[in-house]
């Protein structure tokens, strides 16, 4: 008899489990497919997850930009590439981080006549739509082909900030600003982060021709909140520019110029921008201004109202300065907070300035810190303070006040502020001071 003989050619350790599901091979091949066809806005919301977990961070931006609308990539692309990520500053958006940062990096390296303007042209459609607020703290000037002859003079003076200011032109922000409809923040330094021993005042260059440039850009800027320019040499000339453009914006609230050479012609600017404009904070820190412009800022003080902050702090404002800014502040009634730091000051302000205490009922915060107000002006601010109930910081660190007297004011200071924090605490709706 013939026996029948039954091969069985299956595979024992075959499964259906090890087979992929049809919806898996589709993702896979939209994420291996994706530069070229980015359908992610046509799957269903789980499919589009999947397929974003996959998606190279070194796909082109001119891909992903408008596409990948995701958070969870854009945190993949920062923490990639930037060793410090604080979503915090940037809205607790991920993809703003992104964009914000990418543009700055380029701006910040960029060098005129060398660097291709489309890197930040071809940008613009790609990124407007998320760019609040741009930090760029350096400017990059041309690359010089070098006139000079070797000679032996020392040439790291400012006088070499001279030598060819067509060269040290730096990058034109207008087209790039303006075209950025959410942009509100703006902080601006002109100069070289790390120059080593290449240093030249060149370097730190800013000209004419930018403050142009830039001051025609923010008029522009209709969005724009904060304007920050500092460290970067800003004098009287180039401080005219920028507030007759500044003046009337709809929306500038604070304007930073610390850390600049402003003198009294530039306050004088400032103080006719202060009156007609929205201004409520102004920071000129650290710059030259005496007398003459301490009168006309205090004159725009009398006539604005909005300016809710101004520091002063380290300039040269002295009594004469000091005793306008408190004559301003007996009818003004916006003013919150205001640092005369280092200033010169001494008693004749502090008279003043007790007159101010005992009628003014709007500020908040007041800082004398390195001045001389001396043993009497202590006594003066002490008798002004005797019914104030709104001043909740008052700083008289080295003004030679007695320690009796610093005592007392402290005391009536603190329960200023103390009342404030019990009646934020049964209101809690209300606004805080």
């Amino acid at each position: 008899s013939f026996y029948t003989r039954r091969c069985i050619t299956e595979d024992p350790s075959w499964s259906l489990v090890t087979v992929p599901h049809l919806t898996e091979l589709c993702i896979q091949h939209i994420v291996h497919n994706f530069e070229k066809n980015p359908i992610l806005n046509y799957l269903l919301p789980e499919h589009q997850r999947k397929v974003v977990d996959r998606l190279s961070t070194s796909l082109p931006l001119t891909v992903t930009a408008n596409v990948v609308s995701h958070e969870d990539y854009w945190k993949r692309c920062c923490i990639e590439r930037w060793q410090v990520c604080d979503v915090s500053n940037y809205g607790h958006s991920w993809k703003r981080m992104f964009f914000e940062r990418h543009l700055e990096n380029i701006l910040k390296f960029f060098i005129p006549n060398t660097t291709d303007p489309k890197q930040v042209l071809e940008l613009i459609p790609l990124c407007k739509g998320y760019v609040r607020k741009l930090e760029i703290d350096q400017f990059l000037p041309p690359v010089r082909v070098d006139q000079k002859e070797e000679s032996n003079d020392l040439t790291d003076t400012e006088e070499d900030a001279d030598f060819s200011e067509a060269y040290t032109h730096h990058y034109n922000l207008k087209d790039l600003i303006t075209a950025l409809p959410h942009l509100e923040e703006l902080h601006l330094t002109y100069g070289v982060k790390s120059c080593g021993m290449n240093f030249e005042w060149s370097l730190f260059n800013f000209t004419d021709q930018d403050c142009s440039n830039l001051a025609a850009a923010v008029k522009m800027c209709r969005n724009l909140k904060v304007f920050k320019l500092t460290q970067s040499k800003v004098d009287d000339d180039k401080i005219k520019v920028l507030a007759r453009n500044l003046q009337d914006h709809p929306c500038l609230l604070e304007l930073d110029l610390s850390h600049n050479l402003i003198r009294d012609s530039g306050a004088q600017a400032l103080g006719k921008l202060i009156s007609h404009s929205r201004l409520e904070t102004l920071d000129l820190c650290n710059n030259q201004i005496h007398h003459l412009g301490a009168q006309a800022l205090a004159q725009g003080l009398a006539e604005s109202s909005t300016l809710t902050s101004l520091n002063l702090r380290l300039n040269f404002v002295e009594d004469k300065g000091g005793e306008a800014i408190g004559h301003a502040l007996l009818t003004n009634t916006s003013l919150k907070s205001l640092h005369l730091g280092s200033n010169n000051l001494s008693e004749p302000t502090a008279a003043v300035f007790s007159q101010v205490l005992a009628q003014n009922t709007t500020l908040t915060s007041i800082n004398f810190s390195c001045n001389h107000l001396g043993l009497d002006g202590g006594k003066q601010l002490l008798e002004g303070l005797a019914n104030n109930k709104t001043l909740t910081e008052l700083d008289l660190r080295h003004t030679e006040v007695e320690q009796e007297t610093d005592f007392l004011i402290h005391q009536i200071v603190w329960a200023n502020r103390e009342a404030v924090r019990l009646g934020s605490l049964q209101h809690p709706t209300a606004e805080p001071l």
